[in-house]
């Protein structure tokens, strides 16, 4: 539906009307609904979605660059910055990345986050919302059918991608902003569980299983089975790994005394 029109008829002044066409962008933003690093729509669409003129626009648009919210490449045009600190270049995402222990607290707050997207994407999710979480899970269950010559950052891409999908349907900016923030950490849990248990049968069906079980519930809106399955997925995920790690620590006890008898 259309916003209510702020054309120059209104009697507001043309400042306060520049400051609410802002206001309407940055909602828009905080919503999702325009992203980080995406163009934003022609001024056309915008003054048509904003009901406001060109003069307007622009002039919230000159506000929101002066706040490092919007930014302008020449020949490119105009793009939502990065709202947060550069990830990378963070002290602290470069020691959480490098600590292998990390990826356990990692899962913990995956699945306290998570499961709580799901239960609130059940209830919340709309049609829309529920298109694009179906895109997602048929496009990750698609690369299944030829997954030997798919590279593990393609397949955890595309399993983040369906997880991100239902994390966004959760209508909560303040939680979908705190897991975007992380989003280089989510992916590199993801990563670990692509490169570590998918080519394990028993380990691949069991997250084949969970991602199937969550997508049913968010669609069928049952969000208390969603919130339940979504931690019971992540949980899994972190006793597995903690397994894997302490056969591996086995394995090295048991060589080296080999090489003591020897």
């Amino acid at each position: 539906m259309k916003s209510p029109s702020l054309t120059a008829k209104d009697a507001t002044p043309r400042k306060q009307v520049a400051d609410i066409v802002a206001e309407r962008i940055e909602r828009l933003i905080i919503d999702g609904i325009l992203k980080v690093g995406h163009p934003l729509p022609s001024e056309r669409a915008l003054c048509e979605k904003l009901g406001t003129s060109r003069s307007a626009l622009r002039e919230g648009l000159r506000a929101l660059r002066g706040l490092g919210i919007i930014e302008t490449q020449h020949g490119r045009g105009s793009f939502v910055a990065r709202l947060s600190a550069d990830r990378d270049a963070s002290p602290l995402m470069h020691l959480f990345s490098s600590q292998p222990r990390t990826l356990y607290d990692l899962l913990e707050v995956r699945a306290i986050l998570e499961s709580e997207a799901a239960r609130l994407a059940a209830q919340r999710g709309t049609s829309a919302d529920f298109i694009m979480i179906r895109r997602r899970y048929e496009e990750w269950q698609g690369m299944q059918t030829d997954i030997d010559i798919r590279s593990h950052e393609e397949l955890a891409r595309a399993d983040h991608a369906f997880h991100r999908a239902i994390n966004d349907a959760s209508h909560n900016p303040v939680l979908v902003h705190t897991l975007q923030s992380l989003s280089d950490l989510m992916l590199s849990s993801v990563l670990a569980s692509v490169s570590n248990l998918y080519h394990r049968p028993v380990h691949k069906r069991q997250i084949d299983r969970h991602h199937e079980r969550l997508y049913t519930a968010v669609i069928d809106r049952e969000s208390d089975k969603a919130c339940r399955i979504a931690r019971e997925h992540i949980n899994s995920l972190r006793d597995t790994f903690l397994e894997l790690e302490q056969e591996k620590q086995r394995l090295v006890r048991a060589s080296m005394r080999l090489e003591a008898d020897g």
